[in-house]
């Protein structure tokens, strides 16, 4: 049920100010919803399925990944001005920068592979094509910049990849599907949600090999990780159990379930955490939850299978 009530629509109103930007997947546009009114001010064309999208390290350009255009669009975070596109990436389905800024990291979903590519702050350069499993899906790179972390959602694998250099380390069966994959600060452990069962694997990582420790359920269809900015906890999309949880991960444990309407995929947070922007992929909306009560408070109208959801205005992400 959508509860609108003053306190959530004052807290939002003095915290939101950046534009939210959500990607229609299956529209090949980009909505920009403004968080004062919660209304689509904007809806710019992008390549054919745009899914996901990441920040350039001088925060002056979000990066929009279109896997079948084979392309990066450059938009302004702040104004939603495109500032430039890149044609020539393969498949970019999903990507990444390494914590030290030297590295831009992305998955083939369709090609089977990670490309590796050199960043001098505003060119891209291929270093490295890796195959992989089938079907590449969501990459962690850990804090040192020395290890990738790249979840196969057909060959149900973990893998990870040395960046130093550039070549598999190892490989790791897991569940049904596996999407998402998230690490601890302490990069002792890797979350990796199970699209096609009802929680998380937690892996050890800091051997030679990693190691089962813990299936967390969560909900059927855990799919899409975002960290709350506490070092603490992060949230999961259960995408067919249409919840979102809540884990602590120094205790791997449920600490709080949340509303998550009609396929909730990828997630942002208010600056001060309180609210979460969710993609309801299979009602064409961006849902709002308030954490405090447990309700969704807003949902805007998107396009087709809404997928990324990105503010510059958000709660830090570990």
């Amino acid at each position: 049920m959508l509860v609108a009530f003053g306190l959530a629509a004052s807290a939002l109103v003095a915290h939101a100010a950046a534009p939210v930007f959500v990607l229609n997947s299956l529209e090949a546009s980009i909505s920009v919803i403004d968080p004062l009114t919660w209304t689509e001010t904007r809806r710019i064309p992008a390549g054919k399925e745009p899914h996901h999208l990441y920040m350039t390290p001088d925060e002056k350009s979000l990066i929009i990944a279109s896997a079948l255009s084979d392309s990066l669009m450059f938009v302004d975070p702040k104004t939603a001005e495109v500032q430039r596109t890149v044609t020539g990436i393969l498949d970019p389905y999903q990507l990444r920068f390494s914590p030290d800024m030297k590295w831009f990291v992305t998955a083939a979903n369709r090609l089977n592979h990670v490309d590796i590519y050199q960043w001098d702050g505003s060119n891209l350069k291929l270093a490295k094509r890796i195959a992989t499993g089938k079907t590449p899906s969501h990459l962690w790179i850990d804090s040192t910049s020395r290890t990738i972390y790249a979840t196969m959602q057909d060959s149900d694998e973990l893998v990870a990849i040395d960046l130093l250099t550039q070549t598999l380390k190892w490989r790791q069966p897991t569940g049904s599907l596996p999407a998402d994959v998230f690490g601890t600060p302490d990069d002792k452990f890797l979350l990796v949600g199970l699209t096609g069962g009802e929680g998380v694997e937690i892996y050890a990582v800091t051997g030679a090999q990693p190691r089962l420790v813990k299936l967390l359920k969560t909900g059927k269809g855990a799919h899409s990780f975002r960290g709350m900015g506490d070092k603490r906890h992060v949230l999961v999309s259960n995408r067919v159990a249409n919840t979102i949880s809540k884990i602590d991960y120094q205790t791997m444990a449920v600490v709080d379930t949340y509303p998550g309407p009609s396929g909730p995929d990828d997630m942002d947070l208010s600056p001060d955490g309180r609210f979460i922007y969710v993609a309801s992929r299979w009602a064409k909306k961006l849902s709002v939850i308030d954490t405090l009560t447990h309700r969704v408070v807003h949902q805007v109208k998107v396009g087709k299978s809404p997928h990324g959801v990105w503010t510059l205005d958000h709660a830090a992400r570990q």
